[in-house]
């Protein structure tokens, strides 16, 4: 049985080819990744950048080898100690297949870095699509790429067998004079809907008047301006390694956090025992 596809590929590689300008919130993550190179007191010889921007992400670390984020991903088992997933995952059929292959491709203790469009962006476009369509039309349409929540990425990274595995987001706000200036920067990030399950027909326009209304009414500033929310995702983990910290055993403890923290412990008291009624 095969299983359902969530994004065309076809129509997902004709959008990243007419991407054009306006890649603001990639130079967010780029920053953000890069502070989180900085922090990590190692350098990297074999490192390898996953992503459907070659050209963008291509130079973000010296020598990289850079591949396609396809099903399969060309990379060698246990040929680099640093592999970087860059603004792709969220238009996986498989996510964790990908980090699958991403810690496979790592030596031991070798460092994996993701980031990612989070579950929180654009939720009030989506909301008001939802709400324009349903009344209008009676139904829903895929409009909208469904992303992933921090909490389940996080879980992702465990399945995938990373070691240390940390998820954390930044949230970006954007104020736009008119909606149709966010279509604009969504074709320009090459982030057009590219849904197995899109409609190929395109909405009439009254559902977009409506939706344009609503948003208006609902997420729009003092100035008027239409408010739009973006979530990146950074994921972050280790290939295992005999040498890694590994948390102590319960109870192994050599000091009192009491101490540590410059104050007096306190026992609690014994707790109440309800009788029970046979």
């Amino acid at each position: 049985m095969t299983a359902p596809r969530l994004t065309d590929r076809a129509a997902l590689l004709r959008n990243r080819a007419r991407a054009r300008g306006a890649m603001f919130l990639h130079d967010l993550a780029r920053e953000e990744l890069q502070d989180r190179l900085t922090m990590v007191n190692r350098s990297f010889t074999a490192p390898a950048i996953v992503t459907g921007f070659p050209a963008f992400w291509g130079d973000m670390v010296p020598n990289a080898r850079v591949v396609a984020d396809e099903a399969v991903l060309d990379l060698d088992e246990g040929a680099h100690d640093l592999v970087i997933h860059a603004m792709a995952l969220h238009w996986a059929d498989d996510p964790v297949g990908q980090l699958v292959q991403a810690r496979r491709a790592l030596q031991p203790d070798g460092l994996f870095l993701g980031a990612l469009f989070g579950g929180q962006t654009l939720a009030e476009l989506r909301a008001v699509l939802a709400q324009a369509e349903s009344e209008l039309r009676g139904g829903l349409s895929a409009r909208i790429l469904p992303m992933a929540e921090i909490r389940d990425l996080g879980a992702l990274l465990q399945r995938a067998g990373f070691a240390l595995p940390v998820a954390d987001s930044v949230r970006q706000s954007v104020a736009y004079r008119e909606l149709h200036t966010l279509f604009s920067d969504l074709r320009a990030m090459g982030e057009r809907n590219a849904l197995a399950a899109r409609p190929r027909r395109g909405a009439p326009r009254a559902v977009f008047d409506l939706a344009r209304a609503l948003y208006a009414d609902s997420f729009s500033n003092a100035d008027g301006a239409y408010m739009a929310g973006f979530e990146l995702i950074f994921l972050s983990g280790w290939a295992p390694a005999d040498d890694q910290p590994k948390p102590l055993r319960p109870g192994s403890a050599k000091a009192r956090l009491a101490d540590a923290l410059n104050t007096d412990e306190v026992t609690l008291p014994d707790p109440v025992k309800i009788p029970r009624k046979d």
